[in-house]
């Protein structure tokens, strides 16, 4: 296998770990009728439904769809509650469905494309929601988080939990909890951001508690103790710069121990040279910081990625459970961030139990057992100008797609990457390629040289078993980010939706595939499985979020791909009606004469503000429409007028009004280079889009 010699000098798993698992968390105690959260009715992406299993899924067909025409996109993991199936789409445009027809029951506009100014941009839509007490809580890009009545859409109170245009927003899911709610955001990609989470209660709204990840600058003092006591780890003007380690993904509530554990991002920037030129672990970036539930004191944390540099975030899942280690019953957390490890920890006091990497890497050759820190390959720093290939890539070995951890079969399902990346620093003095207008437009990582390159990215769906840290099966997937997030039941079942368009359930224990279904767009979004009216469904929101193209023949596009809700039993007899078909030659104006100086321009500027949306090097994969195709850009002027003056912002959109008329005719100038070259000779491979996220 690729890279065994440095597999096998990784950490060795804890000795002699004994074959038993189950799950836990806040909620293990639930029959698996709701699906209440991101987490589902435990803490693991587990339900214990089965009415639907591995014996009869010759019967499992659509039970019905709904589609979704609100603008943009939605990576969202459904909820569903009481017989009613809640879902953001685009900028959390919530929706209530009967869960067992699909029928509206009513839908709320947070308006959150008409009032956010620069919090929309580079945000991904909504990846979640949660319901607790009747209630309905969804985040939105320009930092509110609003409570909504489960019955009737009203809202019920609203939280603005970010500055106006301080750069924050947020896209991920609300956490619940006795009588909180919990929400983090992002932003440290964009601006200099400094992360926190906030709860609130549940009933007024009113803020509880606020735990900030990093400190800010010494000489205002610290909010407490754990900011004194991180403030040693970081040299230099550190503040200036953000810091980062935002909360914008995952957390958990442990009610054993009654604690939030919440993982946080990498450094803003993310070159450690320039937020702390002194060197210094940085905390809390990349780590699992637990805190009292009640107060939002600091308890433990771990870090995976002291002092990181390379976008190595720990905000993926956190799941709990219980291991079974030396004959002892253990409470752990299972963990696969970025950066290649699979950790299980101790969730009492934090110590590591265990950790080996999932894909072949060359950052760390292991983990230090006594002291929990990487045994880091000093290249991988990128030392004296020297440019160095990573494994992983800022896309991870896991990334936002959901994992699962079965207790019957013991195994936790991640939807993997191997791929890495080239890092080198930029010309010239560091601190001047980080921010232009008050928005970061480097994160200090030099332009992509042409050599060395990285060997060809691939994705596959791994089953892997935390006891004994090894791998039990894998399943090579299409694309070089194939897998979707996935759920696992007590029907040996095995839910994930595929880049290339299908929805796919396989054998838990074997892997084995056992069904399919063709959605005509990607399914990345988290499945959930719930009961309603006695009956057990499986809903999935699909479409394709991928804003670069993956490498699939055909890519999926904005304008012919229908998001849509898709919802499974047994005995199912909806079907979807005939897809949509488009021209997808690429127009062109034989009057455009490319002015290859202001192309060059527009390639940079591009870059900096396109890409993330409309692919990188001007391919792109469904989240937005694709420029090259596109009539808008044929004309230089009028492309720049569309674009400074949006007649899109409800639609996903937003209006640069202060972007120079030159840099977007350079843009567009660059437009017409990338057709007409891509018209000509069409790519052979997706090109890497080091976005993060």
């Amino acid at each position: 296998m690729a890279g065994a010699s440095i597999w096998m000098r990784c950490l060795a798993p804890a000795a002699a770990f004994a074959l038993a698992a189950c799950a836990q968390g806040g909620s293990e105690s639930a029959n698996g009728d709701d699906w209440p959260d991101y987490d589902g009715p435990g803490t693991t992406h587990y339900s214990p439904l089965d009415e639907i299993n591995d014996g009869n899924l010759d019967r499992l067909g659509l039970a019905w769809h709904f589609d979704i025409d609100v603008g943009g996109q939605s990576l969202t993991a459904p909820v569903a509650v009481d017989g009613i199936l809640y879902f953001a789409a685009g900028a959390s445009h919530v929706h209530a469905l009967d869960a067992a027809t699909g029928k509206l029951l009513w839908q709320y506009d947070s308006q959150t494309r008409e009032k956010a100014g620069v919090e929309l941009r580079g945000a991904w839509g909504s990846r979640g929601i949660a319901y607790a007490n009747g209630k309905v809580f969804t985040g939105t890009l320009d930092g509110r988080l609003i409570a909504l009545d489960a019955k009737t859409g009203a809202v019920l109170w609203t939280a603005q939990t970010t500055e106006r245009n301080d750069g924050r927003y947020i896209s991920g899911a609300p956490w619940v909890f006795k009588d909180k709610v919990v929400i983090g955001h992002g932003g440290a990609d964009y601006a200099p951001v400094r992360g926190y989470v906030t709860a609130y209660d549940q009933a007024t709204g009113k803020q509880a508690w606020r735990f900030w990840t990093v400190p800010g600058d010494p000489s205002k003092g610290f909010e407490n103790k754990a900011m004194e006591m991180a403030a040693k780890t970081w040299t230099g003007q550190w503040w200036k710069y953000g810091g980062g380690a935002t909360v914008w993904n995952a957390m958990a509530y442990d009610s054993k121990y009654n604690r939030l554990y919440i993982g946080t991002g990498n450094g803003a920037p993310w070159n450690r040279k320039i937020r702390s030129p002194g060197g210094g672990d940085n905390l809390f970036v990349c780590s699992i910081v637990a805190l009292d539930a009640d107060t939002g004191e600091y308890v433990w944390h771990y870090q995976t990625n002291p002092g990181e540099t390379w976008d190595f975030n720990s905000a993926m899942d956190i799941e709990l459970a219980e291991l079974k280690i030396d004959g002892v019953p253990r409470d752990v957390i299972l963990h696969a961030p970025k950066n290649g490890f699979f950790y299980v920890i101790d969730r009492k006091d934090g110590k590591l139990i265990s950790a080996k990497p999932i894909v072949p890497m060359n950052w760390a050759t292991g983990i230090d057992r006594k002291t929990g820190r990487p045994i880091e390959n000093p290249a991988a720093r990128f030392p004296e100008g020297k440019p160095a290939v990573v494994y992983p890539s800022p896309f991870g070995a896991h990334n936002i797609e959901a994992m699962s951890f079965n207790p019957s079969t013991g195994l936790v399902y991640i939807p993997a990457m191997d791929q890495g990346r080239v890092y080198i620093d930029p010309t010239g003095p560091l601190s001047a390629w980080t921010f232009k207008d008050g928005q970061r437009i480097s994160n200090g990582i030099g332009e992509i040289p042409p050599e060395p390159k990285p060997r060809p990215a691939t994705s596959f769906l791994l089953a892997w078993n935390p006891l004994t840290q090894s791998e039990a099966w894998r399943i090579p997937l299409k694309g070089v980010r194939g897998g979707g997030g996935t759920a696992t039941t007590a029907g040996n079942l095995l839910i994930e939706g595929r880049g290339d368009g299908r929805f796919t359930i396989l054998a838990a224990d074997t892997g084995k595939e056992l069904w399919s279904f063709n959605a005509r767009t990607a399914v990345m979004a988290q499945p959930i499985t719930y009961r309603t009216g006695g009956k057990q469904y499986i809903a999935v929101v699909a479409g394709s979020r991928f804003s670069t193209a993956q490498g699939y023949e055909p890519e999926w596009d904005y304008r012919t791909q229908q998001w849509r809700v898709l919802a499974f039993a047994l005995d199912g007899k909806d079907s979807l009606p005939p897809p949509v078909e488009k021209d997808m030659a690429i127009p062109d104006n034989p009057a455009f004469h490319v002015d290859p100086v202001l192309a060059r321009e527009g390639a940079r500027a591009y870059g900096e503000r396109c890409a993330g949306c409309h692919g990188a090097m001007g391919l792109a994969g469904g989240s937005a429409p694709d420029l090259l195709r596109s009539q808008v850009p044929l004309d230089a002027s009028a492309f720049a007028d569309f674009v400074r003056n949006s007649p899109l912002v409800s639609r996903g959109m937003p209006a640069f009004r202060e972007v120079p008329q030159r840099e977007l005719e350079a843009i567009a100038h660059y437009l017409r280079q990338r057709a007409r070259e891509v018209a000509k000779e069409p790519p052979k491979a997706a090109p890497i889009d080091n976005r993060g996220q």
